[in-house]
C-alpha cells in the first residue's frame, strides 16, 4: 500500500505484485494467501489477481492448493533445468519434488485456472546454456500453455557461475522461440551499481 501511494506521489501507479527474491512464499502459504487475498479484496485495496505472481522454486502439493484458490493469481516456477541431475544440482528442493512431478503439477494447475505457467531460466554460462539443453528444454515445455523468462545471471564475486555472452543468450532464446515456446531475455536493472537480482 506504501509503495502505491509513493507511486501516486510521483505521477505513476503500481501495475504488477510479484511474489519472488524473498524466500519461497508457498512454504508460508497460508499467510501468503491471506495477504494476497487482502490486497485483492474490494474493500481492502482492491488490486487485481491476474495482476499477481506467486513465484515457486517448485513445491508440488502447494502449486496444487494453488490452483484451488479462487484468485486468478499467475504462477511463475523457478525451473533453471530442464533434467533432474542438472536441476538438483541448482534447486535442491527437485530432489523432493523432481521435474516430472512438478511439470505434472504445473498441468493441473493450467488444466484448473486457464493461465500459462510462467518459467524462470537463470541461464548460466557453461551450467545450463548449451544448445542441447536448450532442446532439451523445448521438449519438455512442448504444447505446454507456458512462458520461459531467460534471466542472464548477474556476476556475484562469491559464486562461480558465470553469465553467457551476448551470443550465446541470443542462441538459447532463438533454440527455444524456434521450437515454438515463447521466450523472453529478461535483463535486471541494477548491475552497474551491484543492486541487481542474482
Amino acid at each position: 500500500i506504501d509503495a502505491a501511494r509513493r507511486a501516486r506521489e510521483v505521477g505513476r501507479t503500481l501495475t504488477n505484485l510479484v511474489m519472488m527474491g524473498m524466500g519461497e512464499p508457498l512454504q508460508n502459504y497460508g499467510p501468503s494467501i491471506t495477504f494476497l487475498k487482502r490486497l485483492n479484496d474490494p474493500d481492502g485495496f482492491g488490486f487485481g489477481a491476474r495482476r499477481m505472481t506467486v513465484s515457486t522454486s517448485g513445491i508440488v502439493p502447494r502449486i496444487d492448493a494453488l490452483a484451488d484458490e479462487p484468485l486468478q493469481i499467475n504462477l511463475a516456477v523457478s525451473l533453471h533445468a530442464p533434467n533432474d541431475e542438472l536441476r538438483s544440482s541448482l534447486v535442491p528442493i527437485n530432489n523432493r519434488y523432481p521435474v516430472a512431478e512438478l511439470m505434472a503439477a504445473c498441468d493441473r494447475y493450467i488444466a484448473k485456472t486457464g493461465r500459462r505457467v510462467s518459467f524462470e531460466y537463470a541461464l548460466m554460462r557453461g551450467i545450463n546454456d548449451s544448445d542441447e539443453i536448450a532442446r532439451e528444454l523445448a521438449a519438455l515445455l512442448r504444447g505446454r500453455l507456458c512462458h520461459v523468462n531467460i534471466i542472464p545471471l548477474n556476476p556475484v564475486d562469491v559464486l562461480p557461475y558465470e553469465r553467457p555472452d551476448p551470443a550465446g543468450i541470443e542462441r538459447f532464446a532463438n533454440t527455444l522461440i524456434a521450437a515454438g515456446i515463447p521466450a523472453t531475455v529478461r535483463y535486471s536493472r541494477g548491475l552497474e551499481i551491484d543492486a541487481a537480482c542474482g
